[in-house]
């Protein structure tokens, strides 16, 4: 893999990606991997966080460097090499390419990543560790201790999560269609952008007094159980 290359792998881009589409990637990523929306306790993810903002920083100056260099010195005609002769340069802003698919499109899933559907993991012990990005559709975790699991992106369709514990477990974007969250933990959980849709979280915890505990922010809950036994509109 050439350095460019990387360079777009670490901005989950394909390489061809315009400027724009690298400064909204840089965006988004700088959201996901923010130090603040991680518990500030744990020690692993925080130097996880500071990684892949560095990566994303050196990848996002590189490649907008690149892009500048090139529409700095290309008129879509080419450029005088300095003996009369043109010679044209690879703008990597506009190149001609077909329809572009997402990285996780075009790209197999890596072997530390296994699919993981409908697995039982109930009561298993799986606080701290990173299962972001993992495939536990229909997989059984009643019971199950996630407290400061960071689950980005893990797909939980239909997964059974009664009594399970996600204090303060970071589910950030979050494919939980179906789920069942009946009585479980959910005090502190980031569930911000999560999808929802048809969850039963029926006696799931939620709030301290009047006081709501998890993050909903950009969540879809429709058709959603909430707490009370009320089908969220």
């Amino acid at each position: 893999m050439s350095e460019l290359e990387r360079y777009y792998r670490v901005l989950e881009l394909e390489p061809g990606a315009t400027l724009e589409e690298v400064n909204q990637a840089y965006k988004d990523l700088v959201f996901v991997w923010h130090p603040d929306r991680l518990p500030k306790d744990n020690v692993r993810l925080q130097q996880k966080a500071q990684d892949k903002l560095k990566a994303i920083n050196e990848a996002r100056d590189k490649l907008r460097s690149l892009n500048g260099k090139d529409n700095s010195h290309s008129n879509g005609n080419g450029v005088s090499n300095g003996n009369g002769k043109r010679q044209h340069n690879h703008v990597y802003q506009n190149p001609p390419r077909q329809p572009r698919k997402s990285y996780q499109e075009t790209h197999q899933p890596q072997p530390q990543n296994p699919d993981l559907s409908g697995k039982d993991f109930s009561r298993a012990n799986l606080s701290n560790k990173d299962l972001s990005g993992r495939n536990l559709s229909n997989a059984n975790l009643s019971g199950a201790d996630l407290s400061d699991t960071f689950m980005h992106k893990v797909i939980l369709r239909g997964a059974n999560l009664s009594e399970a514990n996600l204090f303060r477990a970071n589910l950030l974007l979050a494919d939980m269609r179906e789920a069942n969250l009946r009585s479980a933990n959910l005090i502190g959980a980031d569930l911000s952008g999560a999808d929802l849709r048809g969850a039963d979280l029926t006696g799931a915890r939620i709030r301290s007094g009047d006081r709501l505990l998890v993050k909903l922010i950009g969540a879809n809950l429709s058709g959603a159980i909430m707490p009370d036994g009320a089908i969220h509109s």
